[in-house]
């Protein structure tokens, strides 16, 4: 599947709540929670006045149109380690999962973020979401967990 990864636009951060919703794990045999869901505190975290000085976002594209984002920011959320350590958020659409497009988000984001001199990166996944494969195989590791959750870090000074 042909696909580009680029920089988000500001006039594209809108889409930001689609992505923050299709990340929301949902587990098998269970029904997805109502869109509003992403407008409680704990969640509106995540991209509430995005484009301060440490977001950073891109987006993959397939035709022309967006179908995933990978995000980070520093930010008190689930995966939050310490106020100097971005966490992120990443998502596609269910039918573009499975492909390599969030691998190459994921990968494509460490080195922009290495760029603007960050060297850990922290995010929060259910230890039932697959994803956690994906997060090992770019670089993180567990550091903490909790009876649903694992911490991960990326740590680049290790």
């Amino acid at each position: 599947m042909d696909y580009q990864i680029r920089e988000i636009r500001q006039d594209e951060y809108a889409i930001l709540d689609e992505f923050l919703y299709e990340a929301i794990f949902i587990p098998e045999g269970e029904e997805a929670p109502p869109k509003s869901i992403i407008k409680q505190p704990e969640l509106q975290v995540y991209v509430s006045d995005f484009g301060k000085k440490d977001d950073c976002c891109l987006v993959a594209e397939v035709d022309g149109v967006i179908v995933g984002a990978v995000w980070t920011r520093i930010m008190n959320d689930y995966g939050h380690i310490d106020d100097t350590i971005p966490s992120f958020a990443i998502s596609l659409y269910k039918e573009f999962r499975g492909r390599g497009i969030g691998t190459a988000l994921m990968e494509q984001m460490l080195t922009l973020l290495k760029k603007r001199g960050y060297k850990k990166a922290s995010l929060s996944v259910q230890k039932a979401n697959n994803a956690c494969n994906l997060y090992l195989k770019v670089g993180f590791t567990v550091v903490d967990e909790n009876e649903e959750e694992y911490i991960m870090l990326w740590d680049e000074t290790e």
